[in-house]
């Protein structure tokens, strides 16, 4: 039977959020980062290449008041509120909002909530929610990185509350983020929380710098819940891949979780302007494949993506469209012409020390997995050559002693 995807959509996509980026006196005025462009040319690639045909679509409702309280202060929200009732504010760091973004926000908030409706009432097996402002690194009480309200947390929260059927409530929630930059919303939302499993995939360092770290496992009453997986700058598709074989995909068969959201961030793309990561479409459509297929065996398909960064617009269409591919079991008529040319990039398997960094922190977890061998080409003499080179510039000889022998294990 062919799994009905529900695709949560709203106009306001196309609405202006935020302004014009001001820099220094040096810098030109420019469209700020996160705009519509992404996401109406997504709905547009939809369109043209007919997939929209093969999708339940439902326009977005509002998140109410008392949704977004779940997880937001009264102050915060009432702040968004009132100054987007005039020519907007701040919400927080790196998140200005212009006059009308409350609505658009709540619309975005909306619609994540009723693609989680849909799904815990049987009406689809899976959701995919074009939505835009993204949600991951808004905070409890203050925005950041260009969110304004952390969607995932709320939908995520509201599920709690709907009846599964049979008097059953969805309790354990995992949510995978692989968004390029470290969900630190949700993550701050869920630390105390042994009922949900939060996994991030980011690259290290890059926004916010301060969070993401791999020794960040959770509060103290949910050790473990936290797994953040922070890849070096030039991960590619052989790392990810890696990633969700050694990490995700085990993580959630253990936590054996009754619903998965997924924060789908685009931004890890090559071409990307706020990362330097080097995936390509066909690489998100694996991941997106391995998840739903979790969900399949886990928790009845139950599984909601929620569109987050991702600043490309030229490459963004292709990668959602791959997504909304995997989620639908149904393939598109539309080329990706950029494949040959990211295919052809050096480095896209996984490196030894990406492998070593994956296998420390699944080893923190105590993650076992059936593939514990990373997909490195023993006979890359480049790999050999790059190892010795690093360990070379090492000057104490035990700390070099050190880490030859942490590589070989």
């Amino acid at each position: 039977m062919q799994v009905t995807i529900f695709l949560v959509y709203h106009d306001c996509c196309c609405v202006s959020t935020y302004r014009s980026i001001r820099g220094s006196v040096w810098v030109e005025p420019c469209e700020f980062w996160e705009n519509s462009h992404t996401k109406r040319r997504m709905h547009n690639l939809l369109c043209a290449s007919g997939y929209l045909d093969h999708l339940e679509v439902i326009k977005a409702r509002k998140a109410t008041k008392a949704e977004i309280l779940r997880f937001h202060t009264e102050r915060y929200h009432d702040q968004i509120e009132l100054e987007s009732s005039g020519h907007g504010g701040e919400a927080g760091e790196v998140a200005p909002f212009s006059g009308g973004a409350y609505d658009i926000a709540c619309l975005s908030a909306g619609g994540v909530i009723s693609a989680t409706e849909a799904v815990l009432a049987g009406r689809v097996r899976n959701a995919y929610c074009l939505v835009r402002p993204p949600g991951h690194h808004a905070e409890a009480d203050r925005g950041r990185g260009f969110c304004l309200f952390n969607n995932v947390v709320l939908a995520a929260l509201h599920a709690r509350t709907v009846d599964c059927g049979s008097q059953q409530y969805c309790r354990r929630i995992a949510i995978v983020d692989y968004d390029v930059h470290h969900g630190n919303g949700t993550q701050d939302a869920f630390w105390n929380d042994p009922d949900c499993l939060f996994i991030s995939i980011h690259q290290d360092s890059n926004y916010p710098n301060d969070t993401g770290s791999y020794k960040d496992i959770g509060g103290e009453n949910a050790k473990g819940s936290t797994i953040n997986v922070p890849l070096p700058p030039g991960s590619g598709t052989g790392a990810y891949a890696y990633t969700f074989r050694r990490i995700v995909i085990p993580a959630l068969e253990r936590f054996k979780p009754d619903m998965i959201f997924v924060s789908s961030g685009f931004d890890a793309a090559y071409v990307d302007p706020l990362a330097r990561m080097m995936l390509s479409s066909s690489a998100f459509k694996d991941m997106a494949a391995s998840l739903v297929q979790a969900a399949d065996s886990l928790c009845s398909g139950r599984i909601v993506f929620a569109h987050e960064g991702g600043y490309s617009k030229d490459y963004v269409p292709f990668c959602g469209l791959a997504v909304l591919e995997a989620l639908a079991g149904i393939p598109s008529a539309v080329i990706d012409h950029n494949l040959p040319e990211v295919n052809r990039w050096g480095y896209q398997d996984c490196q030894p020390h990406q492998a070593f960094l994956i296998n420390t922190i699944a080893d923190l977890h105590d993650i076992n997995s059936l593939t514990i061998d990373p997909p490195i080409e023993d006979s890359d003499s480049r790999l050999v050559a790059d190892l010795q080179i690093l360990l070379d510039a090492v000057p104490d000889a035990g700390r070099r002693q050190h880490i030859l022998q942490s590589l070989r294990h």
